[in-house]
């Protein structure tokens, strides 16, 4: 018997003894294993679908989730109503960016020549390799083994913490959630929220196991857990040198950065180190300091569903005898000009990293940000991963992210900064449908090829037609056709359920209407 259940398993591909070790892990650490720190943060390894068939099985993970972006969605509700002129400001946003967009170089160039003006250093990484490598080299002349950091998304998408650990530099993350997936050698799974996917059970949990000083006898309260980590960071603001920043906005005619955020560990960051470096996309730019003002209102309300971030913090170059006495800036390119090639695409650059699109998304809610197999999760990461990578070849595992998506258009009403992603994912699609052209094709390019046949000819959809009633034999008491195991139609019934066709369809009920109108004259 047991042979036989164990026979049946590996024909269905399933592995019991991977869910007992997965299992026993869990057991062991206190907390549910999170994803492997992967080579290529932009891309993990597994298609989208293989992604979301492992985290769906995360029941915990996918409860937390509901409760937290169902919760950050009504704050955000509740502040958008505050505003009369809400939609005013999102398509101001979006004019702004559209123009940094359509005056990428010479920005650019104005930026660096006003940080340069206020004591600033400029480089410039054509990619990941080339930032990390630009970074090293100013952190190895101050010889220290550890630089503090402020939240970045920049720095994670080039697996920066990674290539200083291999060269003995440790960078300690002070966002308190990116401090929560540093300790449980996880990978974030929101843009704003990197730990959502953990509750405070699990955070404790992490907190005793990993942060080697934490109180004996703490509790899960929210509050205990942040004092905990207060007092844990605040050893490594004070003996730190160097800090590392990521930037929200960069503003061309100032040469000003700033970021936001709600902790106040940004602040500590920005001002205590003798040195600074930021790493900054290059289409974080806006072109006047007077363009901060929509930013400032439209971020906070979208990403948290505040007025305003508890902590903003601008700075300018360099300000002898106030904050960091040496500032690096490194512009970070890694595939973002080949995004601004795109005329549809580019629109992905607009982004101002608010998570809004996440906290809205039913796709998301249901697999969270690890399906995803990028540091750019949801509707966004949907749009701007495959783009970065340039993957649109059907092995590339990412060029499946623009078809994780319902297109519903609730992630294009809630973008702050009016993204429409919903027509970029088709437009992705469709690149996608034209690199992978040619070749020997497939079950579903022969059943498409079929279809048109049938669907271009009228004798041959009313012979069509006619069959359809034949499905009702294969229909539940519900009237809904489930999974139906062949070519083409499998995948699509494998996730949709189908409605029965009626007893008689529309041109029979024309010709019996015509019919009997004809023998009423």
């Amino acid at each position: 018997m047991i042979e036989s259940v164990e026979k049946l398993a590996d024909k269905l591909n399933l592995n019991p003894a991977e869910w007992q070790e997965s299992a026993k892990e869990q057991n062991e650490l206190g907390w549910a294993p999170g994803h492997p720190i992967p080579e290529d943060p932009l891309r993990w390894g597994d298609r989208f679908p293989d992604g979301a068939r492992k985290t769906l099985k995360n029941t915990q993970m996918r409860r937390n989730l509901g409760y937290a972006t169902t919760k950050i969605r009504t704050k955000r509700g509740t502040r958008v109503e505050e505003m009369p002129d809400w939609e005013e400001l999102r398509e101001a946003g979006s004019q702004i960016k559209r123009n940094v967009s359509a005056h990428q170089i010479e920005l650019l160039e104005q930026f660096e020549e006003n940080v340069k003006a206020r004591g600033g250093i400029v480089h410039w990484a054509r990619d990941a390799a080339e930032a990390n490598k630009i970074a090293y080299s100013i952190i190895e002349e101050k010889h220290v083994d550890e630089v503090v950091k402020v939240k970045s998304m920049a720095t994670q998408e080039i697996n920066f913490n990674e290539y200083l650990k291999e060269r003995g530099i440790q960078a300690w993350e002070t966002d308190l959630a990116e401090m929560i997936v540093q300790l449980s050698e996880d990978m974030p799974s929101h843009i704003v929220v990197p730990a959502i996917h953990r509750n405070r059970a699990e955070v404790k949990a992490i907190f005793e196991a990993r942060m080697g000083d934490a109180p004996e006898g703490m509790g899960n309260e929210p509050r205990e857990l942040a004092m905990a980590a207060r007092a844990h960071l605040r050893k490594k603001f004070l003996s730190a040198k160097v800090a590392i920043s990521g930037a929200n906005i960069g503003v061309a005619d100032t040469g000003t950065l700033s970021v936001y955020e709600s902790e106040g560990n940004g602040r500590m960051c920005l001002t205590l180190p003798e040195t600074l470096i930021t790493v900054m996309g290059i289409e974080k730019l806006v072109t006047t300091y007077r363009d901060i003002e929509v930013f400032s209102q439209l971020l906070p309300r979208s990403a948290t569903g505040e007025r305003m971030n508890p902590y903003t913090s601008f700075w300018t170059g360099v300000t002898p005898g106030d904050g960091p006495q040496e500032f690096h800036l490194i512009l970070l390119d890694n595939g973002r000009t080949n995004v601004l090639k795109d005329p549809v695409g580019r629109e992905a650059l607009k982004c101002i990293r608010c998570g809004a699109c996440m906290n809205i998304c039913p796709i998301y809610q249901h697999v969270g940000g690890h399906a995803y197999q990028s540091v750019y999760p949801g509707p966004i990461g949907a749009i701007l991963t495959p783009q970065l990578l340039g993957a649109f070849d059907h092995h590339d595992p990412a060029s499946t992210l623009p078809f994780a998506s319902s297109l519903c258009g609730a992630c294009y009403d809630a973008c702050p900064v009016k993204i429409n992603i919903p027509d970029i994912l088709v437009h992705l699609r469709h690149r996608y449908t034209e690199a992978n052209r040619g070749g020997i094709p497939s079950g579903w390019d022969v059943g498409m090829k079929a279809s048109s046949k049938v669907m271009s000819s009228g004798k041959l959809m009313e012979t069509a037609g006619k069959a359809m009633p034949a499905g009702n034999f294969i229909a539940g008491p519900d009237h809904k056709i489930g999974h139906i195991p062949l070519p083409v139609v499998s995948n699509w019934t494998f996730v949709r359920d189908v409605p029965a066709p009626p007893a008689q369809n529309f041109r029979s009920w024309w010709k019996e209407r015509e019919a009997s109108e004809g023998d009423n004259k």
